[in-house]
């Protein structure tokens, strides 16, 4: 059911008092896989995510606590512009805390930060690939026949034309609320299935790339909500001859970058085949099991339980891309990661394997 915007915007438009900011906190929920958020006022303009202060939430009510002892602390990590709200307002990334101010279990950054921080003097770059699915309010995708399917896939991909791309609203409006944010949004392009996007974030490095990545999301859900529009990550939201998604992860360190860094592309290669199994268990929120449906082999993609790398080959596990062999420096592409992935523990591991050797 949707609402009247410009009701709305009446309202938005009101003048608040100096120094009242607007900020939102937001949080990965107990599933791993979800955001929450909720709003606090503050009488200055931060600047900075440590000037907030830590808060709380009921976490019996998203999967993080038990409801005899449900707080669960909200420490403010990464500070955005409110591109909703405008003006000084602002969107706040937190890490969740237990009541014994451990890290929740579903706060994977707590170790991702101490992990990138070992590697720092290695520069570690991503750049990754969030594939997703936009879903009418009947949850079927966005577009699609009610009673039926679309043709084959093979038109939509970077297609044009309202019979080629539904829900470019969306997108667009996607890609200029994360600009104004501050996410490092790289581009955005229409996929393979029909109704399927995916917009890149990157070049970042070391914990920004999770950061980025996490409120890109949160942007997405925000933006398609104004629109009556859901956002599905699903890695394989239709069973069938359709492309899945996933959230395809490039990487280099400095020594990749310069003259001569296919020689460090390779040796990662190696030690990424050498990881293969627990990669796959960290590359999606259940082990494994949602990338299962994805990695078949087939639509582009590689066998969950076989490693390979080529150059060029998007049914392998690890790409080179081709002016990357070129050119003989550059970045290797790890097609693994499902579209609903934490980007936390992706690079994480990615970091761990190639960097740490560990």
């Amino acid at each position: 059911m949707a609402t009247n915007k410009t009701v709305l915007d009446r309202y938005l438009n009101l003048p608040v008092p100096d120094n009242t900011t607007q900020c939102m906190y937001i949080w990965i929920d107990g599933s791993g896989e979800n955001v929450r958020a909720k709003t606090k006022t503050v009488n200055f303009n931060p600047k900075s995510p440590s000037e907030l202060p830590i808060w709380n939430f009921d976490g019996s009510s998203t999967g993080q606590a038990e409801g005899s002892n449900s707080d669960v602390y909200l420490h403010p990590v990464a500070l955005y512009r409110d591109p909703f709200r405008l003006g000084n307002h602002k969107l706040v990334l937190c890490e969740t805390y237990k009541h014994n101010h451990k890290p929740a279990d579903t706060n994977h950054r707590h170790t991702c930060k101490e992990v990138m921080d070992k590697a720092a003097d290695q520069h570690p770059w991503f750049g990754m690939e969030q594939e997703y699915t936009l879903l009418d309010s009947d949850q079927h995708p966005f577009g699609w026949p009610k009673n039926g399917f679309p043709g084959p896939q093979g038109p939509y991909y970077c297609g044009v034309g309202a019979s080629k791309v539904y829900g470019r609203d969306v997108v667009e409006s996607h890609y200029r609320a994360c600009l104004y944010a501050g996410v490092m949004i790289a581009g955005t392009n229409a996929e393979v299935m029909p109704s399927q996007w995916e917009f890149q974030v990157g070049p970042a490095e070391g914990i920004r790339m999770g950061d980025d990545l996490w409120m890109g999301r949160f942007l997405l859900h925000r933006v398609a909500e104004d629109f009556g529009i859901s956002v599905s990550l699903d890695p394989k939201p239709i069973p069938g001859d359709w492309n899945g998604a996933g959230c395809h992860t490039n990487f280099s360190t400095v020594a990749m970058r310069e003259k001569g860094g296919i020689t460090h592309i390779e040796k990662a290669i190696e030690r990424l085949a050498g990881n293969h199994q627990h990669h796959i268990c960290m590359y999606d929120p259940n082990g494994g099991r949602d990338n299962e449906r994805r990695l078949t082999g087939l639509h582009e993609t590689s066998s969950i339980h076989d490693f390979s790398a080529g150059v060029a080959n998007r049914g392998a596990s690890i790409r080179i891309p081709r002016q990357v062999a070129e050119e003989g420096q550059g970045y290797l592409e790890d097609r693994r990661p499902s579209s609903n992935c934490d980007p936390y523990r992706v690079t994480e591991a990615v970091v761990r394997t190639i960097c740490l050797d560990a």
